[in-house]
């Protein structure tokens, strides 16, 4: 497995054990936010052993400060970002969107009453970001729990295949005058979360039916970010190189 595959099952197994589909809101709200917490500081050290030592959040002390997610000022007003590297000299160069649906709705068996809503967010973080740093490579990661996949009946498809669907024309921006809603690249993940031995599996939106390695998506990142930066970054490898 590579670096990025270690650190996403550790987050995983970090996380504390997950309440039942019938708990309190509130525990499973409190639970879906530390999923996104722990899977940006597992992206986030990742990005900086690949070279982009100012990727956020870290933990408390480790770039000098707080390491906590930063609050990007956008065309639509200021935005926290899960995923940020920014530098002085450009401004914001990569950010990925972290959000997550981990339970199932009680009332209808299925994982996609709150589908629409998580898209707005990330539709939302995408305008606003887009209209202050065009050449800004962003990313989505949309994790589901692996119920979703199997949570289709006679008359409605499963909330995994709904959600490519409703989302594949969020991807492939690969123009920086494209349209501002749109993501570089939009990513769904299929996630078994428990504490022993946790699994993830990753498709681009519009693919449902074909897996990409972990690896693979963060080098696609990174290859955009060098391709829209060229007089100051260069891939090599498996990092992103200054040469200036």
């Amino acid at each position: 497995m590579s670096r990025i595959d270690d650190l996403l099952e550790a987050a995983l197994k970090g996380l504390p054990p997950k309440p039942n589909d019938q708990a309190a809101q509130a525990l499973k709200k409190r639970y879906s936010e530390l999923v996104s917490q722990a899977v940006a500081l597992a992206i986030a050290e990742d990005l900086r052993s690949r070279g982009l030592k100012e990727a956020r959040p870290a933990l408390p002390g480790e770039l000098g400060g707080s390491g906590a997610e930063r609050r990007m000022a956008g065309g639509l007003g200021a935005k926290k970002v899960d995923v940020t590297w920014a530098t002085e000299e450009a401004g914001l160069l990569l950010a990925i969107s972290v959000k997550s649906i981990n339970f199932k709705d009680v009332r209808t068996g299925n994982y996609q009453k709150n589908l629409v809503n998580r898209r707005g967010d990330m539709l939302m973080e995408a305008v606003t970001l887009h209209r202050r740093f065009p050449y800004a490579v962003l990313s989505a990661f949309f994790f589901l729990d692996k119920g979703a996949a199997t949570d289709n009946t006679g008359r409605r498809k499963s909330t995994f295949t709904n959600a490519h669907a409703r989302l594949k024309l969020f991807t492939g921006r690969n123009d920086p005058a494209g349209r501002d809603e749109q993501f570089e690249r939009f990513y769904l993940f299929l996630v078994d979360a428990n504490a022993v031995a946790p699994t993830i599996e990753a498709y681009e939106v519009g693919k449902p039916t074909n897996k990409i390695a972990l690896e693979d998506i963060m080098q696609e990142l990174l290859s955009i970010a060098a391709d829209r930066n060229p007089d100051f970054y260069e891939l090599d490898g498996p990092n992103l190189r200054s040469v200036s």
